[in-house]
């Protein structure tokens, strides 16, 4: 069952404590100390599996009041992952984009108002569901569907909220449902996550190196990562999109490692992605530098694919490709190398220290981010 995540509004219910803390000190009960607090709770929204790429959807939705007060208005908003698309807004709602930030993915929103009296104990529902389309490069995806009693806005780093111009949508009663029972703490908005999967493929490959000097030099080595597409993948956010482990030739030594890569022991090192998400056509470049030890005859290493299984990359052939270094007698103490070949766009990434600033920040600020917007 898809997570329903409440909580109570801090800020608007500050003053009202600190004004009940100030009675009561005074002997005397707050006056709305036993007025009826709002309780709204969406109903099970089953996971959405198998979708064609470029094809159409929708996604039924409904809520409980489950307060003692009825409400004279609420909003629902729909927040959608890059793979996904509104295909309709109506005139009671509005759009809005909200780009990508530390670990969140970018995403697209559309919020609804609803101008009706919601009783309490009633399960209500917008009276179509709202239309979506799985893009061609749909994949992992998420829907975040929200109901509030209380209007919020965009928040940072989002677009300017567009009026839509479909028909408006209205808000209907469904008693024939099943209410949907209260939590253990009454909220004015529930909201849940849903997950969505399309039925494509996204090919994730590495490229190797050929290098080539003398014992004493040090050479440059850059290997690449590629998602090939046709699909994006998105991984549990605070996760890693993929691993990369390299093998060091014989003979060499690293002296200087990228700043998402990390020793393994015995010349391996592994290394990791910025974010929880690769775009089709993205990836990452890992640049180090080897210092030429001796000359080994034949010395070679490999880059490969590792961490989390990938049922969506059919393409196994390109998972690893070869460190090949062509290296003579003794030489200078510096020198030059044959950087990495491969295809396809790179994502430059930062050094050790900024690495690990970006992604330590980011965790705080993601968090502190979807504790302060709902949607």
């Amino acid at each position: 069952m898809p997570p329903t995540l409440t909580g109570s509004r801090v800020p608007r219910r500050t003053a009202g404590a600190v004004g009940a803390v100030a009675l009561l000190a005074l002997g005397a009960a707050p006056a709305g100390a036993a007025d009826p607090e709002p309780s709204l709770v969406l109903g099970r929204i089953a996971p959405i599996h198998g979708l064609r790429p470029d094809s159409g959807f929708t996604v039924p939705t409904s809520f409980t009041n489950t307060g003692t007060a009825a409400l004279d208005k609420v909003w629902m908003s729909y927040s959608v992952t890059r793979g996904l698309a509104h295909t309709e807004v109506p005139s009671n709602c509005s759009r809005y984009e909200i780009t990508d930030f530390d670990e969140e993915p970018s995403r697209s929103v559309v919020s609804c108002e609803f101008d009706r009296t919601v009783r309490p104990g009633v399960v209500y529902a917008p009276e179509r569901p709202l239309a979506l389309k799985a893009l061609g490069h749909a994949l992992y995806d998420e829907l975040r569907v929200t109901v509030d009693s209380i209007e919020t806005g965009p928040g940072d780093g989002a677009s300017e909220p567009v009026r839509g111009t479909g028909p408006a949508l209205k808000l209907v009663e469904r008693p024939a449902e099943t209410p949907a029972a209260g939590g253990a703490q009454a909220s004015g908005w529930s909201a849940a996550t849903v997950k969505v999967t399309a039925r494509n493929t996204a090919d994730f490959q590495v490229s190797g190196a050929r290098l080539k000097g003398r014992a004493g030099d040090t050479v440059p080595l850059v290997v690449k990562f590629t998602n090939a597409g046709p699909g994006w993948v998105l991984r549990e956010i605070g996760a890693g999109a993929t691993r990369i482990r390299l093998r060091m030739p014989a003979g060499t030594s690293v002296t200087k490692t990228d700043g998402f890569c990390k020793s393994l022991g015995s010349g391996t090192y592994e290394c990791g992605t910025a974010q929880a998400w690769i775009d089709e056509g993205g990836g990452g470049t890992y640049r180090f530098r080897l210092r030429i030890d001796k000359a080994v005859p034949g010395a070679r290493g490999s880059v490969a694919l590792a961490g989390q299984p990938r049922p969506f990359d059919i393409n196994k052939a390109n998972d690893t490709a070869d460190i090949v270094l062509d290296a003579t007698g003794a030489g200078s103490t510096t020198g030059g190398g044959l950087p990495g070949t491969g295809s396809g766009p790179a994502l430059p990434l930062a050094g050790a220290a900024a690495g690990v600033v970006v992604l330590g920040a980011g965790a705080v600020v993601a968090v502190r981010r979807r504790a302060a917007r709902r949607r």
